[in-house]
């Protein structure tokens, strides 16, 4: 079995969605009735559950990231997507929803810096 090695900007990038992914569930979970009321609008608790469920399966796919499977990458890909999709039906502008798109842009962008000549992205299985 080959050596696969990721720089450091990939892992701590995944560590980054890992926790802020988690956090974002948690708070979907638990505080969904204070952000509903913050939210112009408010917010379904259909909505707010889905949104959770999305920022677990992200977290999944930053594990599944750390044990080189790309098909991860392309669930992030799903995932933001469909965020995309949930944000403009709740009301969210355009601009915004649209930002939230980058996100899967900056993942491949990180998963194609080089260690040692060699991109995590050519590592992925």
């Amino acid at each position: 079995m080959e050596n696969k090695q990721r720089h450091g900007c990939v892992t701590a990038w995944l560590i980054l969605i890992i926790v802020m992914n988690s956090l974002t569930a948690i708070l979907y979970l638990f505080a969904g009735d204070m952000i509903a009321k913050n939210f112009p609008g408010g917010i379904s608790t259909t909505m707010l559950i889905l949104l959770a469920i999305i920022g677990i399966c992200n977290v999944v796919f930053s594990i599944f990231l750390f044990q080189w499977k790309k098909w991860a990458f392309w669930g992030f890909a799903v995932t933001s997507i469909a965020t995309f999709i949930i944000n403009l039906s709740i009301g969210t502008g355009i601009l915004q929803s649209v930002l939230g798109l980058v996100g899967i842009a900056v993942l491949y962008g990180v998963l194609n810096i080089k260690k040692d000549e060699i991109a995590a992205w050519d590592h992925l299985e």
